[in-house]
């Protein structure tokens, strides 16, 4: 009796060994072979996640729109992206006109101030990539003393 049950523990192990070798062999039958399934919603979205994500010109397949125009369809949405902060302190007439100045050099980029106790702040733009917010800060830095990004909500219309 017992010698019947080891030859079936034997006779298990053996089988499951013999079973995963060939599995093995046969799943390194089809090595380098990716077959890919799209949805064209999955591909819709991607697409308009790109054009928000990057600010890019309009390329799509509407031809009353011309080539270099940006996209713009009067939906406005917040989305995770970046803002300049050019002024912090506690002095509130110094925060206007921190913004006041800025509008002056930049008058289609959106200003906000905020409060935030004892300190105003100012932070300019809605930028989808710091690339964006990089450059403009390496153009503040010398108008302005402290300039900083934060990634914040912010605005964005398309």
């Amino acid at each position: 009796m017992l010698r019947t049950s080891c030859l079936k523990q034997i006779f298990i192990t053996l089988s499951l060994l013999f079973f995963c070798f060939i599995g093995k062999a046969i799943a390194q039958d089809d090595k380098g072979i990716v077959e890919e399934h799209k949805s064209a919603l999955i591909e819709r979205l991607q697409k308009e996640r790109m054009l928000l994500g990057s600010n890019s010109v309009l390329s799509s397949t509407d031809e009353s729109s011309k080539p270099g125009v940006p996209l713009k369809t009067g939906r406005k949405v917040t989305a995770r992206g970046y803002r300049v902060q050019i002024y912090s302190g506690s002095n509130r007439n110094e925060a206007y006109s921190a913004q006041a100045r800025f509008k002056q050099i930049y008058k289609d980029l959106n200003t906000y101030v905020g409060y935030q106790q004892p300190n105003y702040r100012v932070k300019v733009g809605d930028f989808t990539s710091r690339s964006q917010a990089q450059a403009l800060m390496s153009q503040l830095k010398r108008d302005f003393n402290s300039v900083f990004i934060f990634t914040e909500t912010i605005n964005v219309e398309y």
